[in-house]
């Protein structure tokens, strides 16, 4: 088997890539402020794709309305050969239910124990496994995440990095084709965000995912990337591999680059 220290990203063009999801000139609003102003961008079958940007470029609304959590106000989201837009509500949840979307919190619910917050989505979208089966699955997601000891605890019992991976098996349990990671490292030490970067190139060789991955952490970027993407007021400023932006000569990603690595190393 391999060891989460062998794992790389996949290269999406590997497989045989076709787009699971194509977003074409978004916009989004709220009140005056324009956050999205023309995004278009696609996440291809199998591929990492990490999304880069200061504060306030629009990274964390792009993937509330890639789940219908937020709605455009122009523009075209195509998931799974679906349009957002033209999908009611059952639609909707149809589709995502074939999205796992990492939060940045964890956003477990704190009165249940490991194992009855991954019994709860399982309960609710698979509905025809049988309790041997919702067994069976929790076990494998929690040795998938390495916490195979962790099933009776409860979340107040574990350190961060450990929420975060009881988090990911959580969103893992259903058999997602679509994850979403909302800056997965944040607040982790850097050993510990370094092993849920991994983590996530284990998740997409062994569940064959294709990943948005939001983040200031430029080592998570480095790790997990086959392609990124970098969100400037609103719109997408430059897009390419790892070596791309680690040798471009713009100020914008230069200057970004080297803050964000900077502040890694304190």
């Amino acid at each position: 088997m391999d060891t989460i220290k062998d794992q790389v990203p996949v290269r999406a063009e590997e497989k045989g890539a076709r787009q699971v999801i194509e977003i074409s000139n978004l916009k989004k609003g709220f009140d005056e402020q324009l956050v999205l102003k023309n995004v278009s961008l696609k996440l291809m079958d199998g591929e990492n794709l990490v999304i880069l940007g200061k504060s306030g470029s629009g990274k964390s609304v792009l993937i509330k309305c890639i789940v219908g959590l937020l709605m455009q106000d122009e523009g075209s989201i195509n998931v799974l050969g679906e349009d957002l837009s033209s999908l009611d509500h059952r639609g909707l949840n149809e589709i995502r239910k074939k999205i796992g979307f990492l939060f940045q919190s964890g956003a477990l619910y704190d009165s249940m124990t490991v194992k009855q917050n991954l019994e709860f989505p399982l309960r609710r979208i698979k509905k025809q496994l049988t309790e041997a089966q919702i067994d069976e699955k929790v076990k494998e997601v929690l040795a998938n995440v390495g916490l195979s000891d962790a099933l009776d605890k409860m979340p107040s019992q574990l350190s961060g990095g450990m929420r975060k991976r009881i988090s990911l098996a959580r969103t893992l349990v259903v058999d997602p084709l679509i994850m979403l990671y909302d800056e997965p490292t944040t607040g982790l030490d850097p050993v510990t965000s370094n092993e849920i970067s991994q983590l996530i190139n284990e998740v997409q060789k062994k569940y064959k995912t294709s990943s948005i991955i939001i983040t200031h952490d430029i080592e998570c970027a480095h790790t997990t990337a086959n392609r990124l993407v970098m969100l400037n007021e609103g719109e997408v400023y430059m897009e390419g591999d790892s070596e791309a932006f680690e040798n471009s000569k713009d100020p914008l990603i230069e200057s970004f680059f080297k803050q964000s690595f900077s502040k890694s190393k304190n």
